[in-house]
């Protein structure tokens, strides 16, 4: 098990310190699974009581068995009062709260348990502290994507000539599994379901999807309509590979695109300027340019080779070509036209300029990138090209 240093962990609550000075409030309490893991080290049911000096309370509802000065054990919000002014601090006048994960409920009966304070949300600030990485995470990206290349190169082996894109990626998964994948895909934001990843062949690629990822597909049932539908893998037609790099807790990103037989010339193509568009992006960017600048550059290599019908989807197109990948595979920077972000050292990138070629297929790669001082450095080492099965 990687554990994370505890100068590290100092570090992470010193930054969140520093939010709830800025904010002027009196405390800070995270719930999510997600923040407790950057900040803990590992997760519980209920609330990490953050001050904005002394160290942390943790009020516990389950599991049993952790031990410390600041743990407290509690079955209800109610409870906190009590059990601050036994530790001599007061209610807060002003409370953050992750109230873009929280539910409203949840958030109000806190409210109400601490005698209504004013709330503030924290979350948006919480992500922006993770999307610069340590060296101790960007080295666990790094392991992510070795094995992350390790598995698609299985990819060839396990393609049968009849096979559906469901028996594909089932073997697909088995493999992941087997070489660490934790086998959860950590994403944020409402209604962002999805299980391993996403494998999309032929004209399901067009099918929208209610999630905001790169593209859709239909699924195998409409409670969870996305990805791979029963699509038969013939001739002619290309299999994207979308599948989640998540074999440590940080994760990276890969994308990358095969054909069936001999495919349209266009798609070779539309596979090519998505390479020609990482490759600038690789060469050309480095910190301080804005992420929506790398929009604009993609979004001028498009329009010249006239694939704007075909950009990020067709039927509905995403209007994004990347996002930053973390405990979370949908961190910032997002990389829009409007995105206000700045390319900053530490960030880890995911760039996926896609394209969705109907009849035929996606085509496109997804690469994950460290944004060191001087640039970009690309650690998804894997063939680009559309890869023929």
């Amino acid at each position: 098990m990687i554990s994370t240093p505890k100068e590290e962990l100092n570090d992470r609550l010193r930054k969140v310190q520093h939010i709830i000075a800025e904010l002027q409030a009196d405390a800070c309490i995270i719930t999510t699974s997600v923040n407790q893991f950057y900040l803990n080290d590992f997760i519980f049911d209920g609330y990490l009581y953050i001050l904005p000096e002394s160290d942390p309370l943790l009020f516990i509802k389950r599991p049993l068995g952790i031990e410390g000065q600041r743990v407290e054990y509690i079955r209800k919000p109610e409870q906190l009062p009590d059990i601050l002014g036994k530790h001599n601090l007061s209610l807060p006048r002003r409370l953050l709260l992750e109230t873009d994960a929280l539910s409203y409920t949840a958030a109000v009966r806190l409210q109400t348990a601490l005698n209504m304070p004013e709330m503030i949300n924290a979350s948006q600030k919480l992500r922006e502290i993770r999307s610069v990485k340590s060296d101790f995470e960007i080295q666990q990206i790094r392991e992510s994507a070795i094995i992350h290349a390790e598995v698609y190169s299985q990819i060839r082996s396990i393609y049968r000539p009849g096979m559906t894109d469901i028996e594909f990626q089932i073997e697909l998964e088995y493999r992941m599994r087997k070489a660490g994948s934790l086998g959860i895909f950590r994403s944020f934001g409402e209604n962002m379901d999805i299980y391993m990843g996403n494998i999309l062949a032929g004209n399901n690629a067009q099918t929208p999807s209610p999630y905001d990822y790169a593209l859709g597909g239909g699924g195998i049932t409409p409670l969870l309509p996305l990805g791979a539908n029963g699509t038969p893998l013939k001739e002619g037609t290309t299999l994207m590979v979308d599948m989640a790099g998540n074999y440590r807790p940080y994760m990276d990103d890969m994308t990358r695109t095969f054909a069936i037989g001999k495919v349209p010339e266009i798609a070779y193509q539309a596979h090519q300027v998505s390479i020609d568009i990482h490759n600038e992006i690789w060469e050309t960017a480095k910190p301080g340019i804005p992420c929506a600048e790398l929009y604009l550059w993609a979004e001028k290599r498009i329009k010249e080779n006239q694939l704007e019908p075909y950009f990020m989807g067709t039927v509905q197109q995403a209007k994004f070509i990347g996002h930053g990948v973390g405990l979370e595979i949908n961190e910032p920077p997002v990389l829009t036209r409007r995105s206000k972000e700045i390319l900053q050292p530490g960030m880890t990138i995911a760039l996926e300029p896609k394209f969705v070629l109907p009849h035929i297929g996606a085509v496109g790669i997804e690469n994950t990138y460290i944004v060191n001082e001087n640039g970009l450095e690309k650690i998804t080492l894997f063939e680009e090209a559309l890869i023929s099965l």
